[in-house]
């Protein structure tokens, strides 16, 4: 089974990587970027009979900051 987990910092956290990226972006010509928020992807082969709870528990120990990020779990 292969999933994918998609973790971005929750709403109102400062995301210092966005701002550096949108300012970049500006610098390089392109206008009209207004936000940029930077996150991660990660992208687990588990074995078959993994359930989904045992990935929610894997990121809540370890994948995800769940103080600060968000995450999605999608099972591809």
């Amino acid at each position: 089974m292969k999933v994918r987990v998609d973790v971005m910092l929750k709403t109102g956290v400062l995301d210092p990587q966005g701002e550096a990226v949108r300012h970049a972006l500006g610098n390089l010509g392109f206008s009209g970027v207004e936000g940029v928020r930077q996150g991660k992807v990660i992208e687990l082969d588990l074995a078959d009979g993994t359930k989904e709870a045992d990935v929610k528990k894997m990121c809540e120990k370890l994948l995800a900051n769940t103080v600060i990020e968000n995450y999605v779990i999608e099972v591809l």
